[in-house]
């Protein structure tokens, strides 16, 4: 490809002195709160996004005053295992340096919202002193890997969850910048610094790094918790006899899209065939060089891996990977998903200790006049000491607790409003929504925001249907890149302007299927008024165990042919 076809941000890239540019200089100009605009592509890359307080934006413009600029940072957190000292760090960052709120994210991370340029360094460093870091949690390389959260469920989620760590580890930048820039030179907390003789070589990403994001999930059926379909790449574990056989291997999901243009679209990924364990690596690597070198990098909008595979189709995918593995993948094998959310309350494993799965909703944990969850996760860490584990469904695992401590433990959690998991409705439960307003660039419309008030009265419909106990999966974005993962949800809202949506019904419980667009640009008063109509018919109809997802696709999207319904995904 040609100089001249490469889009603005592959020449920032190239020019950036391997991710690098004018950040540190940048930093030290107290004149403005922002960062130049090349600058602000490459700290994505560092886990570090430039925004602006949205709901200030005209009265600063009134009274002549630049935006109020903050940085939102966002910290790896592999397969979502978090110890209680680094839950602590969190909480002390967020109180003195951020804007007092935890946020944990769809692909099991950590976001800290609210921190101004000033703060950067300091904030970074105090992550990397308790062995975290944020780099690569953004940018144009492979983001946070994700797991089934809780590995000591059995032996075949401690190797996976092994599998998930070296591969984050395998796949992270080899770029000395972000130790540089941030940490004054010092090594990284979870390696030591390449070679210098070697350094900023990235034999993975080269100097121009991946076209775009990519993300990696692992899956242990028949929970599909990850939402493996929706991942560029994913590894579904195969269990035969109780032991890890291996794994399927999927490769070309994304729900990012933009409004109007048919040339984007959310897709499901193909399962591209079957590898043993300690092939797993060679297979990612593999895959993602492939779309190192072909994904395009003239159009960010079509550049994805699922665009490189639907141009180039799934034959031409396999040969290249053969080649490069010197193997090639065995035939995928049966497996099954029933579930993509959480288990909520209390499980205990073998070992005999016990886990308690809260209800974060929407991932935000704050105090406020109506509850202190912040604190009181303070105070059970504190003195209990437990592990974390942040799902991809935003909620948080409190983990490896002794029996002797599980009384303080509900007694702490019922004192500070964390028992709301044994409260909120199963469509509740059951629901995701990405950041949206104020601070996200990107948002047409409210999401985190206004969602709690929306579920509010979609309950009472519920309730009205005699459906209050039935879990739906709920998911609403602010735009259509699907950060919450709105198009294999069952009622999935896409944010198209203020108060204003588009409705997509018909994905499957185990997400294996793309919903349907049956609104488009909708109102409150629309969307409830279809649902209500909806789910009265679902009441009334419904096939005995049939979930809402079903029953959309065959008596709604099927028959009213509102958009041609997608294959589902294949699980075999």
């Amino acid at each position: 490809m040609s100089v001249a076809k490469l889009s603005p941000v592959v020449r920032i890239k190239a020019d950036s002195d391997f991710l690098r540019g004018t950040i540190v200089q940048g930093l030290a100009d107290d004149a403005t709160g922002a960062l130049a605009d090349d600058d602000t592509q490459l700290t994505k890359f560092h886990g570090i996004y430039q925004q602006d307080d949205r709901d200030l934006r005209l009265e600063r413009q009134q009274q002549r005053l630049e935006p109020a600029y903050q940085f939102m940072v966002r910290v790896r957190v592999p397969g979502g295992r978090c110890s209680a000292a680094q839950w602590l760090m969190m909480d002390d960052i967020v109180r003195r340096f951020g804007n007092g709120s935890i946020r944990l994210t769809t692909r099991q991370a950590f976001q800290l919202h609210g921190v101004i340029k000033p703060r950067l360094r300091p904030v970074l460093q105090h992550i990397n002193d308790e062995l975290m870091d944020t780099i690569a949690a953004c940018g144009d390389v492979n983001r946070n890997v994700m797991c089934s959260p809780l590995p000591e469920t059995s032996a075949v989620h401690r190797q996976v969850f092994a599998l998930a760590s070296e591969l984050s580890d395998a796949l992270t930048p080899a770029t000395r910048a972000y130790s540089q820039i941030w940490l004054d030179g010092r090594k990284l907390a979870d390696g030591d610094e390449t070679d210098e003789a070697h350094r900023d070589k990235e034999p993975i990403y080269g100097a121009t790094y991946l076209p775009r994001k990519f993300k990696i999930g692992f899956a242990i059926p028949p929970r599909n918790d990850v939402d493996v379909f929706s991942q560029d790449l994913a590894f579904v574990a195969v269990i035969e006899q109780g032991e890890l056989a291996g794994f399927n291997v999927t490769a070309g999901g994304g729900m990012g899209m933009t409004h109007g243009d048919p040339e984007t679209y959310p897709r499901l990924a193909d399962t591209i065939g079957f590898c043993r364990p300690e092939q797993v690596l060679a297979v990612a690597t593999a895959i993602v060089t492939i779309q190192r070198d072909f994904g395009d990098r003239s159009d960010r909008k079509h550049a994805r891996f699922k665009y490189t595979i639907a141009d180039r189709g799934l034959d031409w995918l396999s040969a290249e990977l053969q080649q490069r593995l010197g193997f090639a993948l065995a035939e995928a094998r049966p497996v099954t998903f029933t579930h993509t959310g959480d288990r909520f309350g209390w499980q205990q494993t073998d070992d005999g200790l016990w886990h308690l799965t809260l209800f974060v909703e929407n991932g935000r944990i704050a105090d406020s006049e109506a509850g202190q969850p912040l604190t009181g996760l303070r105070e059970i860490i504190r003195q209990i000491e437990p592990e974390l584990r942040l799902t991809p469904n935003q909620n948080l695992i409190l983990s490896e607790i002794p029996p002797e401590k599980k009384a303080a433990v509900d007694e702490l959690t019922g004192r500070y409003g964390l028992d709301r998991y044994r409260r909120a409705s199963p469509l509740r439960l059951n629901s995701m929504a990405c950041v949206g307003l104020p601070t996200c660039g990107l948002a047409m419309a409210e999401s985190e925001r206004y969602l709690p008030d929306f579920i509010d009265r979609l309950d009472g419909l519920m309730q009205q249907h005699r459906l209050e106990q039935q879990a739906v999966t709920l998911r609403m974005t602010g735009c259509p890149n699907g950060c919450a993962r709105p198009y294999i949800s069952e009622i999935g809202l896409v944010g198209k302007a203020p108060g204003r949506y588009n409705l997509y019904v018909g994905g499957s419980a185990g997400g294996q299927r793309l919903s349907q667009q049956v609104l488009d640009n909708a109102d409150e008063a629309e969307i409830l008024a279809t649902l209500n109509q909806w789910l009265a018919q679902y009441s009334a109809e419904k096939n005995p165990d049939e979930s809402f997802g079903d029953f959309a696709l065959r008596a709604i999207v099927l028959q009213k042919a509102v958009v041609p319904p997608e294959n589902e995904a294949d699980a075999s």
